[in-house]
Parts: structure tokens; C-alpha cells; sequence
């Protein structure tokens, strides 16, 4: 099984390589966040700050990209502290709405977590999520998404957000909710329906110069299902 599946990553990566057209128009970005802490979908991941850089290649729909977390302070003691992120993400026009479909592979390199190691038992390296994205017309900037594990998580474990965009002056602002129907192995922390993250994300550019400008952010988040409040800020390069 492992092998067929590292052939299969091996033919998709050489299919990638061989496509000239694929790379003609692309588009290559590098950036990091540094953030406060790093929350995800209402979890605290290492409590403490984190840095998170991204890699991506766009050309035209198709997205390919890498993104990592790794924690400045070192508590893991009950969650991995590092984390690399392969995805592979198209988007599909729908007139004056989009609809996305993402597959991601979270990986966490330290400790027993080797990159060959693909079990699907629970207990390997890479767990493998699938998810589509629907954001709405301009006129009405919703979003609707859904993500459920395909591989390593015995109960295909899902997460559902609903959120809406808008804009104070020049301050951005996200409105989301989401939750999970839960799962024996509590991927989620929790074995039934929670909701595990309400919240408020702001965004906005600070001026340096005329040729360059700091984004910052700010989220408030709250997880019902472990009580618990977070109140992260954030920086990009």
C-alpha cells in the first residue's frame, strides 16, 4: 500500500514537472504569518507563538502550494508543535460565485512522524483531508465549506464553517462559525456534534512607504465546546 501510494505521488509530481503549459503563466508566491498563536478551527496548537510560511504556484484555476507552522515556544506535550502542509486546490467560476476544491496533506515531522511513514491506521504521518469552498457573489460574500479526512483518521472525521465578509472603512471583517459532528477518536476533541469555532477576524494595511505596506490582523475566537477564548494578532510578510 505504501508504495502505491508514494508511486502515485512520484507520477502526479513528474506530471506537474513535464507540463510546460502548466508553468508558461505561473504565478509564484512567498510569504510567512506570524502570529500569536496558532489556532485552527477553534484547537490551540502548541500554545505559543507561531511562524508560517507559504509557498504556492498559481496558474490560471489551479493551485499548488506548501504551508508550514512552527511554534517559537516548545510545548508538545499534547499536540505536535510542527506541521507541513502539501495542497492542491482548483476553483471553478460559478457567474459571480466560485466553488473550490482542495486536497491537503497535513504532515508533522517530529518525533515518530517520519515522511515515509503513510500509514492509514490512525497512526500515521499524513493524514489526507478533502474539502470544497463556496464564496459568494459580491453583492453577497458568503461562504459556505466542508472538509472530511479520507486517510489516518478511522473516523473520516468532518468539519463544517459558514461564514460572511464585509468591510468597516478600510478594515476588513470575517464573520465565522463552524463545527464538527464529532467522532470516536475526538479528532476534533470532542466524540459528538460541537461547535468549536465563532469568531471575528480584522484585517487591515499599515503604510510604511509608498512602495511597501504591512498587513495586520487581529481574530477573536471562542470554542464553546472546550469554554475556552482566544484573542490571537497577526502579521504578514
Amino acid at each position: 500500500m505504501k508504495k502505491k501510494i508514494l508511486n502515485l505521488l512520484i507520477t502526479v509530481l513528474l506530471i506537474l514537472i513535464s507540463s510546460t503549459n502548466l508553468f508558461a503563466q505561473a504565478e509564484v508566491s512567498v510569504g510567512a504569518d506570524l502570529v500569536s498563536r496558532y489556532i485552527w478551527r477553534g484547537l490551540d496548537f502548541g500554545s505559543s507563538p507561531s511562524i508560517q510560511p507559504t509557498v504556492a504556484l498559481t496558474t490560471g484555476s489551479f493551485e499548488v502550494g506548501v504551508w508550514g507552522a512552527y511554534q517559537l515556544g516548545r510545548d508538545g506535550a499534547t499536540m505536535p508543535t510542527d506541521e507541513i502542509d502539501l495542497y492542491l486546490g482548483y476553483t471553478f467560476n460559478i457567474g459571480n460565485s466560485s466553488l473550490g476544491l482542495v486536497v491537503t496533506d497535513y504532515y508533522y515531522p517530529q518525533g515518530k512522524f517520519k515522511i515515509g511513514d503513510i500509514d492509514g491506521d490512525g497512526n500515521g504521518a499524513h493524514t489526507i483531508e478533502v474539502g470544497a469552498i463556496y464564496s459568494g457573489p459580491e453583492s453577497f460574500p458568503i461562504y459556505l465549506s466542508g472538509y472530511v479526512n479520507v486517510h489516518n483518521d478511522p473516523d473520516y472525521s468532518a468539519y463544517f464553517e459558514v461564514g460572511y465578509s464585509t468591510a468597516v472603512q478600510n478594515v476588513s471583517l470575517d464573520f465565522f462559525i463552524g463545527a464538527t459532528p464529532g467522532g470516536v477518536n475526538a479528532y476534533y476533541n470532542t466524540d459528538s456534534f460541537s461547535v468549536t469555532n465563532i469568531g471575528i477576524k480584522a484585517a487591515k494595511e499599515i503604510k510604511i512607504n509608498n512602495d511597501f505596506s504591512l498587513p495586520i490582523f487581529g481574530s477573536l475566537i471562542l470554542n464553546p465546546n472546550q469554554d475556552i477564548a482566544y484573542l490571537v494578532f497577526g502579521i504578514s510578510i
